[in-house]
């Protein structure tokens, strides 16, 4: 199945000189860079790799900057990576096969938690082996921080990391969100700008019926910038932004069933989340505050994304043994 490798830059040029090299190994592969108005060597570097490069005529968010790639592609299948994300030779063809599978849209590899985007350090651990959602409806990373030879095994799992997902292009075009007037169809919500547009795209997927599939065989290493184990380091605005996706991303997909059998899980949940935030880290009250401004377009997005799904209730919690 011939993939296109859609690679977005923000200024990424040193990680890019090690990710371009990375996709042109894989094989029955086009590689496609996104400069989101860079003003580094991101078009240099493009070309001198013999990748197709888009350029948009300003800065543009995460979510709007793959919307206008994506809306470029023609390949059957779509390989999403970061610039600092670097797939080992042979990703693709270990995780290729399980698209052709009845009901697969979806593939994960084992993404490793690299120190930088070059030298002989061994990983530091498993940075995700696809994504979860519990039934909390709290959004996260499988295995991070566990052993590198953990999580060995083939199975379903909620969803891939937007780091490097590899998605049926039939897939993302069933789940993009009809456009703002004169805008190109969502497959990221653009309203969520960033954080957790990942595990909104794989929600939906699921509420039309789509599994993922996490493949440990395809293995990426990942300089990751948000995580666990680095949010301390990450500003007040891009943790409030995380804290208010959570939000609309539960008001956009949660379905009634899933609600009626999660309402204490998730009232318990959101009430420890309130005395965390008093307590630790007030500045997140502005994230409610940012959720409740955005809740009528997510009703609006809501209303779209309910109609079409084909399934009453989302299995959640869903990630490959260890």
């Amino acid at each position: 199945m011939r993939t296109t490798i859609v690679i977005l830059s923000v200024d990424e040029a040193p990680m890019l000189a090690y990710s371009l090299p990375a996709a042109r190994l894989q094989q029955d592969a086009d590689v496609v860079v996104v400069d989101n108005a860079c003003t580094d060597a991101t078009a240099a570097l493009a070309h001198q790799h013999g990748a197709r490069l888009l350029r948009t005529r300003h800065r543009l968010s995460y979510a709007e900057a793959m919307n206008f790639g994506l809306s470029e592609l023609t390949a059957p299948a779509v390989l999403i990576l970061n610039a600092d994300c670097f797939p080992e030779p042979g990703f693709l063809a270990a995780a290729r096969p399980h698209l052709d599978l009845d009901g697969v849209g979806s593939v994960a590899g084992k993404l490793l938690r690299a120190p930088r985007a070059v030298g002989d350090e061994p990983a530091l651990g498993i940075d995700a082996a696809g994504m979860y959602v519990n039934r909390r409806r709290r959004n996260g990373l499988v295995g991070h921080g566990r052993a590198s030879s953990s999580f060995s095994r083939t199975a379903e799992c909620f969803g891939a990391d937007g780091a490097c997902a590899l998605y049926r292009r039939e897939v993302l075009e069933a789940c993009a969100l009809s456009p703002a007037a004169g805008g190109l169809p969502e497959v990221f919500d653009e309203d969520m700008a960033l954080w957790a547009t990942d595990a909104d795209l794989a929600w939906r997927a699921r509420l039309l019926g789509y599994r993922c599939v996490y493949e440990p065989a395809a293995v990426a290493r990942h300089v990751r910038t948000y995580s666990p184990s680095t949010r301390a380091g990450v500003s007040e605005a891009h943790r409030e932004l995380q804290f208010r996706n959570r939000y609309l991303m539960w008001v956009k997909n949660e379905t009634r069933a899933g609600l009626l059998r999660d309402l204490p899980l998730i009232g318990a949940h959101e009430l420890a989340a309130l005395g965390y935030v008093l307590v630790r880290e007030r500045h997140l009250l502005r994230g409610y505050r940012a959720a409740w401004t955005a809740l009528p377009a997510a009703r609006r997005r809501r209303a779209e994304v309910q109609a079409r799904r084909v399934v009453e209730r989302v299995s959640f919690g869903l990630q490959a043994p260890e």
